[in-house]
């Protein structure tokens, strides 16, 4: 399960120790020089093909999390789902390319410009004049108008989950002729290009009714190289058909069958013939890869179509080297006997037939500090725990044993290849023990202090809520209990003793594996390495930390939230190292592991937590679409804290401001300038730190061409299909599809 999939478009105040001027002179000088347009970490992985070589038809079952609650992407419940099947079946005017920056979208569109901003901004789209919906009527301003009618936050009777942009808007009306459509804002707005992707039908938004009812199970009218033949909740399944009124180039497929499979049985599911694509989890790619090597299958590849041994290493036991990948069902203990997968020999002859496909996901995940509570609310402590971190290494863990470039992610508000990007993870610095310590000591938190013993927990103890009350917000319930059992480890607990009474640290590394924190089927670390886990009472071996620092009799001790279900091994392995890092400061984590299913409803958006692990997507609207995220909380009419998407509690009027101004500039480089500017603010708050970017990793069958890890670009449906029988795959994986 992917907690991680929270989206920027989805639905107490820190005190700030910087002055402006402190932030703005080393932040901003890097930030504004830097100039360099970047590129994508890693490219997409999709098997290109000419569509000459497509065979016409056939039928891709292709896994989904769930069957979605909507198919109205403007929905609360709306999904990865939802948006997928959007984006085969109906219009947006602006699609995103490799490097994850708009472009307009032909089928659809000549133009869209601005063509005035005195004494308002205009914008006119010049639609295709083949744009047709499939019951055959055009494409018109009817439906921009009432897209915006129910967007707009003026008619309550729509049931929006958001409406960026669209309140904005002060007219929407015909053009020169039938082809074109005039946009008037009311207020000046730099993210224009964000709207109306996707476009619905005038049939969907036209009325209340229709917009919260009639496309939740189903799309009677669409426009798209696919419409909807059937969404069946009770099989799991929405069956997406190749379109007869589509005027672009022909779907070469002529079916999508959206299968819902949970991400642990993708493996299975692949193996038993029942999907041909499947986005899998690092844990599955392993199992996967080692049924098809038993075999002598090199079939399994990666982006250059070399066998992929990097893979089966993500699931392997970690090295002493610091390369250590997460824990995984896959590997060689859980085999059969001799080391033979427990795949039968059916099923891994199948799975000689599947390509695994790597890229990175748009989407970053960051390590968020609850700034609402505690010593995180210092933002000294906060600057600390930052310093205390080795971002790269973290980054290795996740992505070295794939074979991905390891690269510490270093905006909050876009990744590499983005215009908005620019690696101002200088305002707060790279990892320094000796800084860390320093902010530490100037916020009172000393080492070798006297620490007043806390009476001894009972068994029982360890699934009571946080004696901290958590802070509740207008925008989200209150807190509840979670929905099973807490499991709770404290990292660090004997350092004092471990280091001695000067609370000096003897040295040594931290490198090894680690069992994953609160297992109860282990009580200790068998491997013997330098802070591994010991039965409760045990002093950590001497080397492995700092001495623990505390204030009025204090320790400095942070609880640290993490899941607990199989498919969130990397972030339980990723939380294990930081909190090993933590140590070596002086600073104790109380691990707790708690359900998925509450994890962030419960805990990150409700502030039940210190540190927390998720993560956000990319975006090419940064400026809309990362300022509830980062906007500063504010108190609400009843007294609670409103937080927007803000879950780590932590704003600035600065960045406020920056936001705000980038928002309302029609000049690309002063919006993508200001949107550098509020991320170099970002970081010197450390609210949060973005870590690395998420792996994609795609199990596709091995004639299957144009599909994969797409990266950042927005799928081509009608370019995916099987290869003619003797048809072979370009060599290069830069190759480009064409007509």
């Amino acid at each position: 399960m992917s907690h991680d999939d929270v989206g920027p478009r989805a639905v107490k105040r820190s005190v700030v120790f910087l002055t402006a001027g402190a932030l703005a002179v080393p932040a901003l000088a890097a930030c504004s020089a830097d100039e360099e347009v970047s590129k994508p970490v890693a490219a997409q992985d999709i098997a290109p093909a000419a569509r000459t070589l497509l065979a016409d038809g056939g039928t891709l079952r292709w896994a989904v999390d769930a069957v979605p609650g909507t198919l109205n992407t403007f929905q609360a419940d709306s999904g990865a789902a939802t948006t997928r099947v959007a984006g085969a079946v109906l219009p947006s005017m602006f699609r995103l390319d490799t490097n994850g920056r708009p472009e307009i979208d032909q089928d659809y569109l000549e133009s869209a410009k601005v063509e005035s901003t005195e004494p308002k901004q205009v914008v006119v789209y010049r639609l295709n004049k083949r744009a047709v919906w499939s019951d055959g009527r055009k494409i018109g301003a009817d439906d921009f108008a009432a897209q915006w009618h129910a967007l707009s936050g003026r008619d309550s009777a729509y049931w929006t989950a958001r409406n960026a942009g669209y309140d904005r808007i002060e007219k929407v009306e015909r053009g020169a002729n039938s082809h074109e459509v005039k946009v008037t804002f009311g207020k000046q707005y730099a993210d224009w290009r964000s709207l109306f992707s996707p476009l619905y039908p005038k049939d969907v938004t036209g009325s209340p009714n229709s917009f919260n009812d009639g496309a939740r199970t189903g799309l009677k009218v669409t426009s798209g190289p696919f419409s909807v033949k059937n969404v069946d909740a009770k099989a799991g399944t929405i069956t997406l058909a190749r379109n007869p009124r589509w005027w672009g180039r022909s779907a070469k497929l002529s079916e999508i069958v959206l299968v819902a499979v949970p991400r642990d049985q993708r493996a299975a599911a692949l193996a038993g013939g029942k999907i041909d694509m499947a986005e899998i989890d690092p844990e599955e790619a392993g199992r996967i890869t080692f049924a098809a090597g038993n075999q002598g299958s090199t079939s399994l590849r990666g982006p250059s179509g070399t066998a992929t041994a990097d893979a089966a290493s993500a699931s392997a036991p970690a090295e002493p080297s610091g390369s250590a990948a997460e824990p995984s069902s896959a590997e060689p203990s859980s085999a059969g006997p001799g080391g033979e997968s427990g795949a039968s020999s059916g099923e891994r002859q199948t799975l000689r037939g599947f390509a695994l496909h790597k890229s990175l996901e748009p989407a970053y995940t960051q390590l968020a500090l609850n700034g609402s509570r505690g010593p995180l609310s210092d933002e000294r402590v906060r600057r600390a725990v930052a310093r205390a971190l080795d971002r790269k290494e973290l980054a290795g863990l996740v992505l070295k044993p794939l074979g991905l470039p390891v690269v510490p992610v270093g905006s909050h508000l876009a990744l590499s290849g983005q215009d908005a990007y620019a690696d101002n993870s200088g305002a707060l610095g790279e990892q320094d023990t000796a800084q860390a310590q320093t902010l530490l000591s100037e916020a009172g938190w000393v080492p070798g202090g006297p620490i007043k013993e806390e009476k001894k927990k009972t068994a029982g103890s360890e699934e009571k809520k946080s004696s901290e009350p958590s802070q509740k917000k207008s925008s989200e319930p209150s807190e509840k209990k979670s929905s099973g059992p807490e499991e709770k480890k404290t990292a660090g607990a004997d350092a004092t003793k471990a280091a001695g009474s000067d609370g000096k640290n003897a040295g040594g590394d931290d490198k090894g594996p680690r069992n994953e924190p609160g297992d109860p089927a282990q009580e200790h670390d068998q491997s013997g390495m330098p802070g591994a886990y010991a039965p409760k009472g045990t002093a950590a071996p001497a080397g492995t930390t700092g001495a623990v620092v505390a204030k009025d009799g204090k320790p400095l001790q942070l609880r640290f939230v993490l899941p607990s279900g199989a498919g969130s091994a990397t972030l339980r392995t990723v939380g294990d190292r930081i909190a090993r890092m933590l140590e070596k400061v002086g600073i104790r984590t109380e691990i707790t592991k708690v359900p998925d299913d509450s994890y962030f409803k419960d805990h990150v958006a409700a502030g039940d937590y210190d540190l927390a692990l998720y993560s956000w997507p990319a975006s090419a609207y940064p400026a809309t679409d990362a300022r509830p995220i980062y906007a500063k909380p504010v108190p609400a009419a009843d007294g609670s804290l409103s937080i927007e998407q803000n879950y780590t509690r932590i704003g600035t009027d600065q960045v406020d401001q920056l936001f705000a101004q980038a928002i309302a500039s029609l000049d690309g480089k002063e919006e993508r300038d200001l949107v550098r500017k509020a991320d170099a603010r970002i970081w010197a708050a450390a609210g949060s730190i973005p870590l690395y970017q998420r792996p994609q990793l795609t199990v596709t069958r091995s004639d299957l061409a144009n599909a994969g890890s797409f990266g950042f670009q927005t799928p081509v449906y009608e370019n995916m299909g099987f290869l003619k029988k003797g048809a072979r795959p370009p060599a290069s994986p830069s190759a480009s599809p064409s007509s």
